[in-house]
């Protein structure tokens, strides 16, 4: 006789239990590893750690020093720090000779998967499949499916969520098929259809879309095809990376944003993308050089590069080539372009977290949609949940242009994890920007 009965299912209780494990998420896990008493589990549906490996250039720098590791701002002596990953891979003084304190991408994945092997709290080949809130003891119910089938029922107070953000393209080009569209976190995959492109036209100018970009250039110059790069925004923009400004990223910017009105805030968002989505100077002193360096060589394929252009539409033509059709912002006139292939620069929108459809009822949200989230990063629930869910990077609109800067990510995890735990487990910075933003006499 057969038995159909199904296989019962393995159980634990946690404290926390955070979904996704790109960087914030893992400062979380990181922070957690050295706080007495708490059981925190961080699952991750992926085989492994990667992090933008589309866009993984041997030579892209970090935007940001490695004191933005997963601790070393809230706790610089931590045993998982950037400086701690040097010393146990014995590149402490080659790090210090070479004196530039931005690590490569390359090299800060790697530290996150050094990181992460020395984490035991963090489990990848984990699927949440949904989070419930049980009122009759007062915890969440995590049903997560395992790499190898088994399904799994986990327990914890509280939920973060960090699965982070998804490529987004506009509908103006969603006409293209697969074969002439690409988002710029493909490129590296796609190298062979890149290869076959007569022409590639960058559409957008973040710093991922200028990467794209001076690859292209390069590949020009030792006589590759033609490249085009548009862009909506008046200019091929730099990040404004001057001191005062990137006091904007810091905790005491962060409370004084949360306490302004929805629509201030939002107007804030809107003025300050020149913080978190503009170019690096050094990228565009590159892609000049290399302009310029095109001068001295002749026979090349053409280059242009046209910025207050955006696309309205997009089609193929009769010989397979991608047509935009394109509106010039300054003037009004539209005309056509024709190319092989598009790239889209065109950034990243916030994952919809599908797991958390079970407790969607609970979840309080603004006037456009977005969760309302506390200066401590959980969102407003139902009164009737004792529990509470964090999110960690899906708070741009709540707290400001610091939400996606990774050095933003350990003060946030510490607040998280004061909360969780009702103490001090980790002391906040609290002096860290010389400008007041508040009007006098505000607490901000």
């Amino acid at each position: 006789m057969t038995d159909h009965r199904t296989p019962a299912q393995e159980t634990s209780e946690h404290d926390v239990i955070a979904v996704g494990c790109g960087p914030f998420n893992l400062g979380l896990a990181a922070l957690a590893s050295t706080v007495d008493g708490l059981d925190l589990v961080v699952l991750e549906a992926r085989q492994e750690l990667r992090w933008h490996s589309g866009l993984m250039f041997d030579d892209a720098l970090l935007q940001v020093s490695f004191l933005a590791d997963l601790v070393s701002l809230v706790e610089p002596t931590h045993p998982l720090s950037f400086l701690a990953y040097l010393r146990d891979n014995d590149r402490l003084y080659p790090f210090y000779i070479r004196e530039r304190f931005h690590p490569t991408r390359r090299e800060y994945e790697d530290y996150l998967r050094w990181a992460a092997s020395r984490l035991p709290s963090v489990r990848f080949s984990h699927r949440v499949e949904s989070v419930r809130w049980r009122e009759s003891d007062g915890r969440f119910e995590v049903r997560v499916v395992r790499g190898d089938g088994a399904r799994l029922l986990m327990l914890a107070k509280d939920v973060v969520v960090g699965v982070g953000t998804e490529p987004s393209v506009p509908r103006s080009l969603a006409n293209l098929p697969g074969d002439r569209l690409m988002h710029t976190s493909e490129y590296l995959h796609r190298q062979s259809d890149v290869d076959k492109a007569g022409h590639v036209t960058v559409v957008g100018s973040g710093q991922s879309g200028a990467e794209v970009a001076l690859d292209l250039l390069r590949r020009n110059l030792a006589g590759g095809g033609g490249m085009s790069w548009l862009t909506r925004t008046p200019t091929f923009a730099p990040l404004d990376y001057t001191k005062l400004v990137l006091e904007m990223t810091t905790p005491a910017y962060v409370r004084y944003f949360h306490e302004l009105p929805e629509r201030t805030r939002d107007e804030l968002v809107a003025e300050q993308w020149r913080h978190y989505k503009a170019i690096s100077a050094e990228t565009l002193e590159e892609l000049h050089d290399l302009l310029y360096r095109r001068e001295l060589t002749h026979g090349l394929a053409d280059v242009e590069l046209r910025c207050a252009t955006a696309i309205q539409d997009s089609a193929v033509d009769s010989a397979g080539r991608a047509v935009l059709t394109c509106l010039h912002r300054d003037t009004g006139r539209t005309f056509t372009h024709t190319t092989d292939l598009v790239v889209a620069a065109t950034g990243y929108r916030q994952r919809r977290p599908v797991f958390l459809q079970p407790v969607e009822p609970l979840l309080r949200r603004d006037d456009s949609g977005r969760y309302r989230v506390r200066l401590d990063h959980s969102v407003e629930l139902d009164h009737a949940v004792t529990g509470r869910i964090f999110v960690a990077n899906a708070d741009l609109h709540s707290h400001g242009p610091a939400a996606p800067d990774l050095g933003i990510g350990a003060v946030r995890n510490a607040t998280i994890l004061n909360a969780v735990t009702g103490r001090e487990a980790y002391r906040l910075p609290k002096r860290t920007a010389f400008t007041s933003f508040a009007a006098p006499g505000d607490l901000a």
